[in-house]
This record gives structure tokens, sequence and C-alpha cells, in this order.
């Protein structure tokens, strides 16, 4: 402080030189402003000398100042601002979201693809069962189908042995004409299967697609043949070794 006390009292030196030698009054110089005495002017000089000496406060801070931009020092824990926060739960509740449809589309999936009847029919993958299954079908429905006037027995114990279920009845009521004219027109009905296909397997179950041939024969006074070709599907089922008809369809209403 006494370095200031110094430049003070020289500063008041060299005021009172300039007043002595200044213009009168009224007429200042372009050069020097006039300086006044008194403890104003004091008062004055005291503070700017005090001004030049002191330390500029640097850490005032801005209002208007950015926040966001003051940078952190290293080290120091940044804490996220809460839209991040909030941010944080909403993509993890999409992405539950996300999941559980695709659990559910994935579920889905598998249940259609095990319910597929292409994924349960064996008659594309089980050869020796598809070639079983047509072998005693194509005999069966030959038995079933031809009638003899002079022998109706056989055509009972074929219908026995190869039928099961609804074809019975159904059988019944196809020979019906034929077994009531058979006997005056000495009819002679003989059926052969010419193409079949098993359309689905299923364990012990199938369905399958007969083509065949009908010959019907009067051997009366007069004989005479004629030629018919049918096509009809028929479900077989399983009993122990034996393939038996259980349902025949003819597409008919």
């Amino acid at each position: 402080m006494s370095t200031t006390r110094h430049l003070v009292n020289r500063q008041r030196r060299l005021a009172s030189a300039a007043t002595a030698t200044a213009p009168p009054r009224g007429r200042a110089t372009p050069d020097r402003p006039p300086v006044e005495n008194g403890p104003a002017a004091d008062d004055s000089a005291d503070d700017a000398a005090a001004g030049a000496t002191a330390p500029v406060d640097t850490d005032v801070e801005d209002p208007g100042a950015d926040q966001g931009s003051v940078e952190e020092e290293p080290g120091t824990l940044r804490k996220r601002p809460p839209r991040l926060r909030i941010r944080l739960p909403a993509v993890l509740c999409a992405a539950t979201v996300l999941l559980g449809a695709f659990a559910a589309w994935a579920f889905a999936s598998a249940g259609t693809l095990r319910d597929d009847p292409s994924r349960q029919n064996s008659a594309l993958t089980d050869i020796s069962r598809t070639s079983e299954v047509k072998g005693q079908i194509t005999e069966a429905v030959g038995a079933v189908f031809s009638y003899n006037y002079a022998s109706p027995a056989k055509s009972d114990r074929a219908a026995r042995a190869h039928l099961v279920g609804r074809a019975v009845q159904q059988h019944k009521d196809m020979l019906a004409e034929v077994r009531a004219q058979a006997p005056k027109q000495k009819l002679v009905l003989t059926t052969t299967v010419t193409q079949s296909g098993v359309e689905r397997l299923d364990g012990d179950r199938a369905r399958l697609l007969v083509f065949a041939d009908q010959s019907n024969t009067r051997t009366g006074k007069a004989e005479e043949t004629t030629y018919a070709a049918a096509m009809f599907a028929v479900d077989a089922v399983r009993r122990g070794d034996t393939w038996r008809i259980s349902a025949i369809d003819t597409f008919t209403q």
C-alpha cells in the first residue's frame, strides 16, 4: 500500500504544478484536462490508484451464459439429463413388446407347421406302409364290387372280410339293384382296379383314390356285356395286419 500512497502523492504534485501553469478558467488546454484539488479529487485519485493495482475478479458468471456449454473437469461424475433417464425405460418397454410379439408369432408358426396335413401325411415318406395299404385296398375293391349270380355267398364273404363301419351299409345300397336283377338276367359283375393312389396316410388311417373298369355280363338267352369306368375314393383303417374299407365316396350328392 506504500507504493500506492506514493503514486497518489505524485499525482497530487503533478496536479498542483499543472494548476499553477494552466490558462485562465474556461480555457482548458486540449492536451490535458483540468484537475481540481480537494477531497473529491483525492478520493478519485485514490480510487484510480486502487483500481490500477486491485486484482480483477474473473470468476463472475455471466447470467446469460449457456450452462450446458461449460466443460467439466476430468474425473468428475456427469449426471445424465432427465431426458436420458426417461428414454431408457421406454426403449426397454419397446424391446419387451417386440420380443413378446416375436415369441407369439413363432409359437403360432410352429403350431401351423405341426397341424399342416402335409407334415402328418406319411404317404409322402413311408414308402413301405403306402405300398401295403395300396395293395390290400386294391384287392378289397375288386372283391367287394364283383358279383356272380351263381355264387352270391362269395360276395357276402368278401364284404365281411373287407368292409367295416359305414362302408357295410354303403356297399349294400350300391349293389342292391344288381342283387335284385342278377337271378333273372344271370348277371356277372366284374370290377378291376386300373389305378389307385394313397392320398393321405396318417398312422392307421388312410384315404385312397381308385380308378376301376367294370364289366357287366348278362349270360341269359342273349349274352350281352357292357363296360363302364368308375372313379371313387375310399377311407381305410388298419385292423391288426389288415387294411379294411371304412367308407366309400362316389363324389355324388
